[in-house]
Formats: C-alpha cells, sequence, structure tokens
C-alpha cells in the first residue's frame, strides 16, 4: 500500500527509531572498494617497492625546498591569483625543513611503523585553477599565444587493493607505447603529482625496474627518472592538494616551464583514488 500527502508522511516518521534521525553517518574518505584510506594504501604500496622512511623524508624536504626557491624568485608570481588579503604567499610551504626535522613525525596512518607521516603526505587545501584548451586557429585569431600543444593522454585502472596509486607508471608507458619514436630520455619536464613522497617514489622505481617492465609491459621499460627534469619548482607535498585543482596546476607548470626551459617535450602524470591514473603529453609551441 502506497500512501501519499500528510498522513502518507506521519506514517513513513511513526516507523523511524531515533537512531535514524540523530544517528547521521559521517563522511568518509574510505577507498569504497578497500575500505583504505589513501594514505594505508600509498604505505603499503611504499613497502611493496623497498621506499624507507628517509627516502619519503628526503624527497619531502626536496619539494618544500625547492618551492620555496621559486616563490622567493617570483615564478609563481603570473600563475597565482591572490585571494582578498593573502596575496600570492603559500601558507604550507616550509623552505627550511630538513630531512632530520621530519624524521621526528611518527606514523600517520598505518601506526607504529608505518613510513608515511604528515609531513611526508600531501596536505589538503583550499584552491582552484582553470586551463584554457582550444584549436590553433582559434587561438590565433583571438590574439591568445599558445604555450604547448596536447600530444596524447592516457587514463588507466590498476589493482586497488595492490597498486591504488600506480597509475602513473601505467599511464606513461601507454604514452610512450603509442609514441614510439619518442623515448623516456627524450622528455625534459616531468609533472609528476606529489600525492605522497612513498607513492611517488613507488612510481619512480617501478619506471625504472626491469622486472615490473618484464611482468607488465613485455619488457618495455618505461626508464629512469632524471630527477633534475622532476618536479623542480616543488608539487603537491609543498604547495599543497586541492581535490579538482592540482591537475591544471601540473598542465600549467608543465607548459611554462617547456617555454622557460626551451624543451620540446612534458609528461605530465598523476594517481587518484580507486586505482586510476593519467598521464599526458605536452609539446612546446614554437611558432
Amino acid at each position: 500500500e502506497v500512501m501519499g500527502g500528510p498522513l502518507g508522511a506521519i506514517r513513513h516518521l511513526t516507523k523511524l527509531k531515533l537512531s535514524d534521525i540523530f544517528g547521521l553517518e559521517t563522511p568518509a574518505i574510505a577507498n569504497y572498494t578497500t575500505g583504505e584510506v589513501m594514505g594505508v594504501s600509498s604505505d603499503k604500496l611504499s613497502a611493496k617497492f623497498g621506499i624507507y622512511r628517509e627516502d619519503q623524508d628526503e624527497f619531502s624536504a626536496r619539494s618544500h625546498s625547492l618551492a620555496g626557491i621559486a616563490h622567493a624568485e617570483g615564478w609563481y608570481d603570473d600563475e597565482i591569483v591572490p585571494y582578498k588579503t593573502t596575496g600570492r604567499a603559500e601558507n604550507g610551504i616550509k623552505s627550511d625543513t630538513t630531512p632530520e626535522k621530519l624524521s621526528k613525525l611518527r606514523a600517520a596512518f598505518v601506526k607504529p611503523h608505518g613510513t608515511h607521516t604528515a609531513a611526508n603526505s600531501s596536505f589538503l587545501t583550499d584552491g582552484a585553477s582553470a586551463s584554457l584548451l582550444m584549436d590553433e586557429e582559434t587561438a590565433l585569431q583571438l590574439g591568445y599565444q599558445p604555450w604547448a600543444y596536447l600530444r596524447d593522454w592516457s587514463f588507466k585502472g590498476c589493482d586497488p587493493f595492490t597498486e591504488l596509486l600506480l597509475g602513473p607508471t601505467y599511464c606513461t608507458a601507454d604514452i610512450l607505447r603509442r609514441n614510439p619514436k619518442l623515448s623516456f630520455s627524450d622528455v625534459g619536464v616531468l609533472e609528476f603529482h606529489e600525492a605522497f613522497a612513498g607513492q611517488l617514489l613507488s612510481n619512480i622505481t617501478a619506471m625504472g625496474s626491469q622486472t615490473f617492465a618484464d611482468d607488465h609491459f613485455g619488457g618495455n621499460i618505461v626508464g629512469d627518472v632524471m630527477m633534475e627534469k622532476l618536479n623542480t619548482k616543488g608539487g603537491s607535498l609543498s604547495l599543497g592538494h586541492p581535490f579538482g585543482a592540482t591537475g591544471s596546476r601540473l598542465v600549467t607548470t608543465a607548459c611554462r616551464r617547456l617555454v622557460e626551459e626551451e624543451e620540446q617535450f612534458a609528461i605530465v602524470a598523476a594517481c587518484a583514488d580507486g586505482g586510476l591514473g593519467h598521464a599526458c603529453l605536452l609539446e612546446r609551441y614554437d611558432q
């Protein structure tokens, strides 16, 4: 029997328990499939690839140092839109931090012996970003000076239980597979999302592993990541990670670096919850 109107509403309310009204279900950021938050998944991934706590703290300190230098030199001045009275200063960058300072923090996810802490994990922050894409003819007609071409892109899914944040490796391999004339060493700019230091270092290890390539890519290794090409203006560990905005920030920084450093190609890559990953290939616009 279906009863609507006021009588139906009253009848429905009489069937409710107090727990139905006052027992609110609080939001959670745990993955729906695994039941784990990403920090736990990343900690496990780091253990799988042999990434030590010391390596993660050192990489985190690097991110903060490079971000601090970039801001001090005004590199981000034309990229950041000030909000109210905040100016262009970032409030998450700790330029004076060191691996020794970071080593004092306790495990944040896998307690007590995990390797991921609040310092070597990206922090949540407010933010927004935007990118403008159009065909070349329209851009020139409107008087825009293009920065780069979007040459290729890849989205992949991987096992959320064992490789939740390893998407950048699979997607980068996919980009290289579809562009056989391009080798990883030809790519002069790398902008990879720093969700966790351990996550990114695990991807770097997988990309340079022949064993991983034999098991997953038919022996076609991605290649060694040269640190002088990677996230040279800081990354999500120091700049923060506003959900939905980081991808556009990565693309913007990669394009600007291509122009400034006079490199031809850039790869942007990011992991995502659910075992998703993304990578795209950019080529500097020279005309």
